[in-house]
């Protein structure tokens, strides 16, 4: 069931039986010269959903721009402040909060959301610890890349060149999810290099094509397939452990 395909009354109904909603979070940023902007967002997305539509469970609408500012220097990313996705965040939290939802998992793709939306649970929690009073909902961050099973499986497929950025997993998750989105570029080097991340201009310069450390062009949809049935099993057991209390 996907928010913005349901009436207010189908979301009363939900609230009914369970307490629990999903919210994919990702980013939209350069993703090298193969790979879709798009790629944080689009991977929780589309795992979230058909793990949502398996298991039954509420999946909200993708919060798809994040923390990226050191991608900047590339045309098309968009980022947040920290300040203001910690906001935000916060004002997601507390419209879900006044329905009656109970129990929020943040679904993550980008590894830059993770301290601006941790830091989002401790300003929201920090409200009733100041009062006292006993916090009436539980919230919860999963990356969809840590889940259990999900790196083992991405290591068999990518043995060489999975890289930190621009990976051939995520790329390959946005190919089996859009295989019309393909691009086939040549990329020099094969393996790109790998370096700290700075700010935008010094990320440029390091990494000229935005890669750092992968081989993109491995990526394709029937490897995008198996990683996406892997992350919505493990999610799953995940979604319904934090559901019921147990997580």
């Amino acid at each position: 069931m996907q928010l913005h395909q349901a009436s207010w009354p189908e979301v009363e109904a939900y609230l009914k039986r369970s307490k629990g909603i999903v919210i994919p979070i990702g980013s939209t940023e350069q993703h090298g010269p193969n790979g879709l902007l798009g790629t944080d967002a689009i991977c929780p997305e589309v795992i979230a959903k058909e793990a949502g539509d398996e298991a039954g469970f509420l999946v909200g609408p993708t919060f798809n721009v994040g923390s990226a500012q050191h991608h900047l220097a590339f045309p098309g990313s968009i980022t947040l402040r920290p300040t203001t996705m910690i906001a935000a965040v916060n004002d997601w939290i507390d419209s879900l909060v006044r329905h009656g939802f109970t129990r929020i998992y943040f679904f993550n793709g980008h590894g830059g959301n993770i301290a601006p939306v941790n830091a989002a649970f401790s300003e929201s929690y920090s409200a009733y610890s100041l009062d006292g009073e006993a916090c009436p909902y539980q919230l919860k961050l999963e990356n969809w890349f840590t889940l259990p099973g999900v790196q083992t499986l991405v290591r068999e497929l990518f043995p060489e060149g999975e890289g930190g950025h621009a990976t051939a997993s995520e790329v390959s998750v946005t190919y089996y999810a859009y295989p019309d989105a393909q691009k086939q570029v040549e990329m020099s080097p094969k393996i790109a290099p790998t370096g700290p991340i700075r700010d935008a201009a010094d990320y440029r310069r390091r990494f000229p094509d935005g890669r750092i450390g992968s081989d993109p062009s491995q990526a394709t949809p029937e490897k995008g397939a198996k990683l996406v049935a892997q992350a919505k099993r493990a999610m799953i057991a995940d979604v319904k452990a934090f559901f019921e209390g147990q997580a």
